[in-house]
């Protein structure tokens, strides 16, 4: 596919089939979030590749935390983390994207992060292949931190992919005169 395409047809997936997905093309979307830029070269990330029963618990610590927690939100957005624990259980490739713990953390960072996970995204929709980016994974990262055991990394968000069940239609999107000016 021509670029302009890829991103045309990106979309957030929230149902896969369990087919699984060869280590290589893990790797080769992996390897496309590597290449994305990051504030001075200092590519914060880190990938773990999680599946199976490691997957299914993760997810299990989520529609525990949904249980045990009324969830107040800030937002008027209705809360997703028991669907977007449902959705990794479908799935048969969890991406956690962990970060160093360290003091001198930038925003920036964070928009490098953020770099790397769209490339890993288009990458995906380029072979094929659905991908849901997750935040919500956010509310029992200390739990997944204890269970990985990496203690100078911390959970910064997550990365399903699959083979999609079905094709979502492209959500609504501002137009482009409603949000560009020109001076």
């Amino acid at each position: 596919m021509e670029l302009k395409e890829v991103i045309e047809k990106r979309r957030s997936f929230r149902s896969y089939k369990k087919d699984d997905i060869n280590k290589d093309i893990i790797e080769d979307i992996l390897n496309c979030g590597r290449l994305a830029p990051s504030a001075k070269n200092r590519q914060p990330w880190n990938f773990l590749i999680v599946k199976r029963e490691l997957k299914d618990k993760i997810a299990d610590l989520m529609l525990e935390y949904t249980k045990n927690n009324n969830e107040k939100r800030k937002s008027n957005f209705p809360s997703s983390v028991k669907e977007t624990a449902k959705i990794i259980k479908q799935a048969p490739v969890l991406i956690l994207i962990l970060r160093p713990k360290e003091t001198n953390w930038l925003i920036e960072d964070s928009l490098s992060i953020g770099a790397c996970v769209e490339n890993m995204c288009l990458r995906a929709t380029d072979l094929g292949l659905g991908s849901l980016w997750i935040r919500d994974i956010e509310h029992v990262s200390n739990q997944i931190e204890k269970i990985i055991g990496y203690s100078n990394l911390e959970l910064s968000c997550a990365l399903l992919i699959g083979l999609p069940r079905e094709f979502p239609k492209q959500r609504p999107r501002k137009e482009l005169k409603d949000i560009v000016r020109w001076y």
